[in-house]
């Protein structure tokens, strides 16, 4: 299929309205079929439980050109996986998880002209969500849903390379004990839009959040896992009842484990013991790994021995075996590529 006449170096990491998406509509106690359409307004109700109650959740994952020429997508059941937990928690009926994947392929191949070449940097985001769109006015779960898929082509994360950045301790709680942290509703969102447009107007780049119950541990930030490397070169991440769980961080994990051979830690995460690493990274969909240079701690300041130049050397072995893998220049797990034909 030709490609869309992009400048695909140039698009920035944005919204970019694409010929399809797909919409599915639960009512009467089931979904329907689902459809593809070019129509990407939603309509619905004044009094719709999303806009009452914020009752919504989502998804990102990527589709890309591998070295082959393949399009594909990374680890897309894991995601249907995790909305089932997303929506489960939110009293939202369950989208079946073989058909969100299958909502994923059907709106990646109707949109393959955005698809970006292989080396370009650039990827085809791709957002499942799911919201509450029948009338709410007392506090209770909606009675009628819509499931959607949209892709947008999103240019490289990191502009000449992923250099370190500095973060800050924030005095904000990202997500309550027993909470909603560990799944990805819109609400967690919206309450980490305050701390982090301070974080950036105070010359940040992105919040560490601590256990909301004694502050005292290392969580995640307000929208990527935490991953630490120690001067011995083991792997820890924090583990928590209220982290999001990363299908990067995990798949950071196994590359760690069975590519590298590496000894990894995944347990709780003292931010005392956050001085003593080697290394630090961020990982998430957008820019796989983000690594870390300095954390301010109210002015005082936590810098990492691998510096403010360059990934460090541990950090960027991890990143390009994963990588490798998500381009096809290293053969992937079992189950973890989805090609679309």
């Amino acid at each position: 299929m030709e490609k869309k006449n992009i400048d695909w170096a140039n698009i920035g990491f944005g919204y970019v309205k694409t010929d399809k998406r797909y919409v599915s509509n639960y009512k009467d106690g089931k979904w329907d079929d689902g459809i593809l359409t070019e129509d990407d307004t939603v309509v619905i109700s004044e009094c719709a439980g999303v806009l009452q109650y914020a009752q919504t959740c989502f998804e990102g994952l990527k589709a890309y050109t591998t070295e082959k020429g393949q399009v594909v997508c990374f680890r897309p059941d894991l995601n249907a996986s995790r909305m089932k937990d997303s929506t489960q928690r939110l009293e939202m009926p369950l989208f079946p998880e073989d058909r969100f994947v299958d909502a994923v392929v059907q709106t990646v191949k109707a949109n393959m002209a955005y698809v970006p070449p292989y080396g370009s940097g650039a990827t085809l985001y791709i957002r499942p969500y799911m919201f509450g769109s029948s009338p709410v006015i007392g506090v209770k779960p909606a009675e009628e849903y819509q499931f959607r898929v949209f892709t947008t082509p999103v240019g490289p994360y990191f502009k000449g390379g992923a250099k370190p950045i500095t973060i800050k301790v924030s005095d904000f709680d990202r997500a309550a004990p027993h909470g909603t942290g560990h799944i990805k509703a819109g609400l967690n969102y919206a309450m980490s839009l305050h701390a982090i447009v301070t974080a950036h107007e105070e010359g940040f780049a992105e919040n560490m959040y601590l256990d909301p119950g004694t502050r005292t541990k290392v969580e995640e930030t307000g929208g990527a896992n935490f991953i630490f490397i120690t001067k011995d070169n083991k792997l820890v991440t924090p583990k928590s009842g209220s982290i999001l769980p990363s299908i990067t961080r995990r798949s950071i994990v196994h590359v760690a484990k069975e590519y590298l051979g590496m000894e990894v830690e995944e347990r709780e995460v003292l931010f005392s013991e956050v001085k003593d690493f080697a290394e630090c990274g961020l990982c998430g969909t957008a820019a796989v790994i983000s690594p870390v240079g300095k954390i301010v701690d109210h002015g005082n300041e936590i810098c990492l021995p691998s510096g403010m130049d360059d990934m460090g050397p541990v950090t960027k072995k991890l990143y390009d075996t994963l990588t490798g893998i998500q381009m096809g220049r290293i053969e992937a797990p079992e189950g973890w590529i989805k090609v679309i034909e």
